[in-house]
């Protein structure tokens, strides 16, 4: 059984958190030449080679209950969704912008829980909820005049990695985390070649494969070794400490996806934005630690 290091957890997480911007950044360099579909061929092929050795070495298999695989195949449809919406947004959004709005998606987990699975969800925390939907739009708004409907990526990308943890929550409880990552690797990447094949011929932009130059061939490949050790990172940084410690530590992906923007890409939010970013925030921050407080008491009002 493994021991409670937080201090070690909270190390761990805190590297999830520079190397995840840090992909997003790289992937926002390519997209201006590279396929959508190339980064994410890329990117969950890396994931289910480079973890292969974790699993042989493990003695576990691939083999899992059909309701399990019917749940991964889910999920990886959706991980495909969530990252391809993601690379798209970049495309067109500062890096830090993109990054806030689709940190909504803690409101979105909540909502979804209250409405679709029956979970109880005080007067507290929703009004957290559009404190920070509000904090969402005054992002959005600057961008949606610079771009236009792109703008909405973001909320996209919430929306469907909101529906992606509640499969992963389900999946997770009856498979190890590095197994389910290189599983998902595996399929995500079989899912991606036959979109690839069957597309090739269609003069669709996105459905391409184009030969990278050297250093696009290391930025793409860099692309999935870092996705794959970022998430390796989290789901490490869980044996050692709770999530409900660990669940504020991801709000520092904001700031570090706003250095980047500005080191990489001389890229910074403007006034108004920058009061969003700090509104979503904080409303995140107090959703995340309202539920902390709530799992540490007894059944209270909420």
């Amino acid at each position: 059984m493994t021991v409670d290091r937080p201090l070690f957890g909270i190390l761990l997480m805190t590297g999830f958190c520079v190397l995840a911007p840090l992909g997003d950044a790289i992937a926002k360099v390519l997209g201006g030449t590279i396929p959508l579909i190339e980064l994410l061929l890329v990117r969950f092929a890396a994931q289910a080679l480079l973890l292969i050795p974790f699993v042989l070495k493990s003695g576990q298999g691939f083999a899992m209950p059909s309701r399990v695989a019917k749940l991964m195949a889910i999920r990886t449809i959706l991980h495909i969704l969530g990252i391809g919406g993601m690379f798209t947004a970049l495309r067109y959004l500062p890096l830090a912008d993109a990054l806030a709005i689709a940190f909504v998606m803690p409101f979105i987990m909540l909502l979804l829980g209250r409405f679709v699975l029956g979970e109880e969800v005080g007067m507290r925390r929703i009004v957290a909820c559009t404190i920070g939907f509000v904090g969402t739009l005054l992002v959005i708004q600057p961008s949606f005049l610079l771009v236009g409907a792109p703008a909405l990526w973001p909320l996209f990308v919430a929306v469907i990695f909101a529906l992606f943890m509640l499969v992963t929550r389900q999946v997770a409880k009856e498979i190890d985390p590095v197994k389910l990552q290189c599983t998902s690797g595996f399929l995500a990447t079989a899912i991606l070649g036959a979109i690839y094949f069957a597309g090739r011929f269609a003069e669709i932009p996105a459905i391409k494969i184009v030969m990278p130059d050297t250093q696009e061939a290391i930025l793409l490949i860099s692309i999935g070794i870092i996705g794959t050790l970022a998430h390796l990172l989290m789901t490490w940084s869980l044996r050692f400490a709770p999530s409900a410690t660990l669940a504020p530590m991801q709000y520092l992906e904001i700031p570090v996806a706003t250095l980047f923007g500005w080191l990489i890409f001389n890229d910074l939010p403007n006034g108004l934005a920058a009061i969003g970013i700090t509104i979503t925030m904080a409303a995140g921050l107090y959703i995340v630690l309202r539920e902390r407080a709530i799992a540490q008491m007894v059944p209270a009002e909420t």
